[in-house]
C-alpha cells in the first residue's frame, strides 16, 4: 500500500531534519516523557522493503524513525497525516514490525525484536478523530496489543504552542483556520484578526530568539514552513495568502535559512583549519627549538 509524498509531509520532515531538536517537546507532550532537550537524537533510514507474499519486496517510507539517547535509549516512529484513512493501521503495523526486524538480535534460539513507541500527528481532526489507536496481536501464547499515540494539532491554541514549547506546530497551526478561509477571504475585520495572530506568533518568535531559546535559523526555518503549508493549504484564497505573509516577516525562502546555517559549518570549518594550522606551527617552532625538526624529516 504505497502512499505519495504531500507537501506536509515534506514540512513535517525537514522541521525533523533540519530542526530536530523542536521533535522532544514533541514526544514530551505525546508519550509523557521528561526529556530536557539537550537528548542526542539518530535518525534512521526511513525506507524500508517488505516482502510481500508473492516474492515481490514493497518500499515502505516513514515520515520519522529516530532514537532519543536519554537515560536509556527508545526508539519512535511518528506519522504526519493530513486526513485519516482506512490503511493507517496497517501500515503502521507494516513499519512497525520491519523497524523492529530491523533492530532484531538472535539470541540462541531466541528471536528479540523490540517495536518503537509510534505516534501520528493529526492536521486535520473531528469528533469520530481517535485519541489512540491500537494494534492486537494474537499469538499461539495470546493476545498482546500495543497503542498507536495521537496528536492533533488543531486541539492546541497559539499559547498552549509556546507555553509547552510545542514551536513543532506552528507551521500546521494554519489548519485550525481552514473552516474560515471563505470567511477571512471576504471579510477585512475577520481577516485582520487571523493577520493579528500571526503577527503575535512572528513576535513571540523573535522573542524566544532574543532569550537564547532558540536560533536564527530555528526562527527562519518555522516561518517559511509555515508559509510553504499555507500556500498549499489556501491555494484557492490569495486574500489569505498575502495576509498571513505579510505579517511573518515577508518572503523567508528556504535557501535563506539554510545560508545561516551553511554559512555556520563553512565558518566552523575555516576555524578549525586554522587551528589545525595554528597547531602543527607551533609544533614545528618547538621542534626547530629542541633541534629535533631535521631529524623528524630525515626519519
Amino acid at each position: 500500500m504505497p502512499t505519495s509524498n504531500t507537501p506536509y509531509d515534506d514540512v513535517f520532515r525537514t522541521l525533523l531534519n533540519d530542526c530536530s531538536q523542536l521533535i522532544i517537546p514533541i514526544i514530551n507532550e505525546v508519550f509523557g516523557e521528561h526529556f530536557s532537550g539537550d537528548e542526542k537524537i539518530v535518525f534512521s533510514p526511513n525506507e524500508h522493503f517488505i516482502n510481500m507474499q508473492d516474492g515481490e519486496e514493497a518500499k515502505r517510507v516513514t515520515d520519522a524513525h529516530f532514537a532519543i539517547y536519554g537515560y536509556i535509549v527508545k526508539m519512535y516512529h511518528f506519522e504526519c497525516q493530513s486526513t485519516p484513512d482506512n490503511s493507517m493501521l496497517v501500515r503502521f503495523f507494516e513499519y512497525d514490525s520491519q523497524i523492529a526486524l530491523d533492530g532484531s538480535k538472535l539470541i540462541g534460539n531466541t528471536l528479540k525484536v523490540k517495536f518503537p513507541h509510534s505516534a501520528v500527528l493529526f492536521l486535520r481532526c473531528n469528533q469520530s478523530t481517535p485519541d489512540k489507536m491500537t494494534i492486537e496481536i494474537e499469538t499461539p501464547n495470546g493476545a498482546i496489543n500495543y497503542d498507536i499515540q495521537v496528536l492533533k494539532s488543531q486541539n492546541y491554541t497559539i499559547d498552549e504552542i509556546f507555553d509547552k514549547k510545542l514551536l513543532f506546530l506552528i507551521p500546521f497551526h494554519i489548519f485550525s483556520h481552514e473552516k474560515l478561509f471563505e470567511e477571512y477571504e471576504n471579510d477585512t475585520d475577520k481577516l485582520n484578526v487571523l493577520k493579528r495572530e500571526y503577527q503575535s506568533i512572528s513576535e513571540r518568535l523573535e522573542q524566544l530568539l532574543k532569550q537564547g531559546e532558540i536560533d536564527e535559523y530555528t526562527k527562519c526555518t518555522i516561518l517559511d514552513m509555515s508559509q510553504k503549508v499555507l500556500e498549499h493549504i489556501a491555494a484557492k484564497f490569495d486574500n489569505v495568502k498575502k495576509g498571513v505573509k505579510s505579517v511573518m516577516g515577508g518572503q523567508i525562502l528556504e535557501y535563506e535559512a539554510k545560508t545561516i546555517l551553511n554559512i555556520g559549518r563553512s565558518e566552523g570549518r575555516i576555524l578549525g583549519q586554522d587551528e589545525e594550522r595554528n597547531r602543527i606551527n607551533q609544533l614545528n617552532q618547538n621542534l626547530r627549538k629542541d633541534g629535533r625538526l631535521e631529524d623528524l624529516f630525515r626519519s
